[in-house]
């Protein structure tokens, strides 16, 4: 049986429960639930804080699980000491950034003037790695929570936190300074060097087939055959485009993948290329 970590709270939750149930595992139906088993996959899922899974998941515990990478790498020893989970894949949500931030009527303008400073935040071990690669000494100040309102309360001078948007930042009186620490976002773990099994395979692939659900698109055209090879080269796919002889003699139906992002901009390019002999047929969300 796979055992699969799930945050139970966050904003991580409720986009992982989406992408695995669109993976097709069953997940609970109410926030009460800490356990779900999906019999038909043989898979049980365990609701947990974000913040716990990747420790559950390096013990063992747990196969795998989906946390965020600043959470993964907050838990993971310094000291190389015992077993630790290590990132599978990114699953493409929950994005944001480690970050500095000072008063904003502060005269800390630049990371290196925090030299000696007071640093509040909620991720030390992220924070004192960066301290130790760089060489920049500073005092750490842990805190849980709230940790925008470290500087007006007097206990820090700047702090580093993780930023989504910086509004709530900026709403404390912080600016944020230097470039991110860290670019965070969900990702798969598990236990470092543990070997794959069949069940963590599927789930791997499955979510991959979601991710490029999400990012691609599939158009269909018609294309005259003197035409063929520039409108390919305008729709190259993922592996190559499916081209299929029409009834109509010296037309071909042309099938690929396109970024959802790049769809108008290819079916332009199409337009352009046929001056009106292009016909853009279809696009229906397509996954793999």
């Amino acid at each position: 049986m796979l055992r699969v970590a799930v945050p139970n709270k966050g904003v991580l939750s409720e986009p992982a429960q989406t992408m695995l149930a669109e993976s097709g595992y069953r997940q609970r139906r109410s926030l009460k639930d800490l356990a779900v088993y999906d019999p038909e996959n043989d898979t049980e899922f365990f609701y947990l804080r974000p913040r716990d899974i990747a420790i559950y998941v390096a013990a063992g515990t747990l196969d795998v699980g989906i946390t965020g990478r600043d959470m993964l790498l907050e838990t993971t020893p310094t000291d190389g000491a015992g077993a630790v989970a290590a990132e599978v894949m990114p699953l493409g949500f929950g994005r944001s950034s480690f970050r500095f931030a000072s008063p904003a009527d502060s005269a800390i303008d630049e990371v290196a003037e925090l030299e000696g400073k007071r640093i509040a935040t909620a991720y030390p071990g992220l924070l004192q790695r960066f301290l130790d690669s760089t060489g920049m000494k500073a005092e750490v100040v842990k805190l849980d929570g709230a940790v925008e309102t470290a500087c007006r309360l007097g206990v820090a001078d700047a702090v580093c936190d993780v930023v989504e948007t910086g509004t709530t930042l900026r709403a404390a009186g912080l600016r944020i300074i230097g470039e991110p620490v860290l670019a965070s976002e969900a990702v798969l773990v598990r236990r470092e060097g543990a070997e794959e099994i069949p069940a963590v395979a599927q789930l791997r692939r499955r979510l991959q087939g979601v991710l490029v659900a999400r990012r691609y698109v599939m158009l269909d055209y018609d294309c005259p055959n003197d035409l063929l090879a520039r409108a390919t080269a305008i729709t190259p796919g993922l592996e190559g485009p499916t081209v299929s002889p029409l009834h109509t003699p010296g037309w071909s139906a042309v099938r690929a993948m396109v970024g959802k992002d790049d769809t108008n901009r290819v079916m332009d390019d199409l337009y352009e290329l046929g001056a009106r002999a292009i016909l853009v047929t279809s696009i229906a969300a397509s996954r793999i």
